[in-house]
């Protein structure tokens, strides 16, 4: 596409405005990403803190009944269901880029459970549809891009993430559940 475009454009002319907008662009990633990485490293900080002072394995303690409900075939103490539940918390405060190594440690884990078979099993299919649909309690990353656009409130983006958020969770819970008791019928 690239290629398309530049020879569209040098075609056409238009080679001066296309040199404008990869520097601007490039200019614009920088300081995007200057602004994402200072509040990144900020949250990354409090989820220390967090875990420092004890407050994760209080989440983890709190929500871990609903997981092992959510995940029968996972057992308790299995290093699945702590990489599951760091995810989930890494998520629930808009931490996208720190959950995702932790899902990637928790769907190995889940495959390491399921005999490293090439189907997927219901607690990774559950897992998926989890961490897809992303319950925000905080979205950092998203308030950072408005702080970055001198928004006048930045944090108004929270209400309607957290509704959100939390019906689309629903919503995937439902259908995994759903088609997991459709496909058990169909065995029987």
């Amino acid at each position: 596409m690239t290629v398309i475009g530049l020879v569209f454009a040098g075609i056409n002319g238009k080679m001066k405005e296309v040199n404008q907008a990869i520097f601007v662009s490039a200019r614009d990633a920088v300081a995007i990403s200057i602004g994402l990485i200072s509040v990144l490293v900020f949250w990354l900080g409090m989820m220390k803190i967090a875990e420092v002072s004890g407050l994760l394995a209080k989440l983890s303690r709190l929500f871990r009944p609903l997981i092992t409900k959510l995940f029968p075939e996972v057992p308790e103490n299995h290093p699945a269901m702590g990489y599951i539940l760091s995810n989930l918390i890494a998520n629930m405060f808009g931490l996208g880029n720190a959950a995702t190594p932790l899902g990637i440690k928790a769907m190995e884990q889940l495959h390491e459970l399921n005999g490293r078979k090439p189907e997927t099993s219901r607690s990774m299919i559950t897992f998926l549809a989890l961490n897809t649909s992303g319950l925000t309690i905080i979205p950092a990353t998203v308030i950072a891009i408005r702080m970055n656009y001198h928004s006048a409130q930045p944090t108004e983006i929270v209400a309607p993430t957290l509704i959100a958020t939390f019906s689309t969770t629903i919503a995937a819970i439902c259908i995994d559940r759903f088609f997991y008791h459709r496909r058990a019928k169909r065995r029987r």
